[in-house]
């Protein structure tokens, strides 16, 4: 996608909903990544418009939210992120996380499953949850998603019932790479997104959500993920 008409879809992708922080953050950030990477994405056509939503992807730099978050304003929803409890006390940083409604998490906290309960609300209000479910930067060095995951995901998935619409990311980490603080403009990168069809997961929405459930519904999530993230590598 070419620089100008990638700054075209952010004027009009949807605004209402956004919180006037976030927004702004998603204006400055969104110019600035179009104008120094090159923006693909494909598959905008299995998000849906409306109603609750989970997206799930892969995850390979701390830029990923960026063209991530592109990639689902470009499908005309607003995406919501898990983020770290601790960000809410940072000047700014607070107003852009409450401003958007994002989801605090506690991590290394018993409190941190009150995330999993935030998903589901955000959900069952019609909301575009953001999850990468590594739950953080894979460490595989091929750069393929990690082999074991928590079910997190899945237990809000099963829960909420809602869609979850795999997405995979590549080229960020060649921009940030994970090991590295220092940001790789040149030569100019190609960052890619694309999603898949929802995963089918209707089989196990009455199952006992036994540990088995949860492990065949992670699988299937992640799966699905390296599905689509083949396709880019090919």
């Amino acid at each position: 996608m070419r620089t100008p008409k990638t700054i075209d879809v952010l004027f009009r992708s949807p605004r209402r909903g956004r919180g006037f922080w976030f927004s702004v953050a998603i204006d400055l950030i969104w110019v600035l990544i179009a104008l120094t990477t090159r923006l693909r994405w494909h598959g905008k056509e299995n998000l849906p418009r409306e109603g609750g939503v989970l997206v799930a992807s892969n995850h390979l730099s701390m830029v990923d939210p960026i063209p991530v978050t592109a990639f689902v304003l470009a499908g005309r929803r607003i995406p919501r992120y898990l983020a770290m409890a601790e960000l809410w006390k940072a000047p700014v940083v607070k107003w852009v996380l409450a401003g958007g409604k994002h989801i605090p998490v506690e991590r290394g906290s018993i409190r941190a499953v009150q995330a999993l309960h935030g998903m589901v609300d955000a959900v069952g209000a019609g909301e575009c949850v953001v999850v990468f479910p590594e739950g953080g930067i894979g460490r595989q060095a091929d750069h393929w998603p990690e082999p074991k995951v928590k079910n997190g995901i899945a237990r809000v998935a099963l829960e909420s019932k809602a869609p979850v619409v795999p997405v995979a990311i590549w080229g960020s980490h060649e921009l940030l790479p994970a090991d590295t603080k220092k940001v790789k403009l040149w030569p100019r990168k190609t960052i890619q997104v694309v999603a898949g069809p929802p995963v089918d997961l209707t089989d196990l929405y009455d199952s006992p959500r036994t540990k088995t459930t949860l492990d065949e519904a992670t699988k299937r999530i992640m799966a699905a993920i390296t599905e689509q993230l083949a396709t880019i590598r090919g």
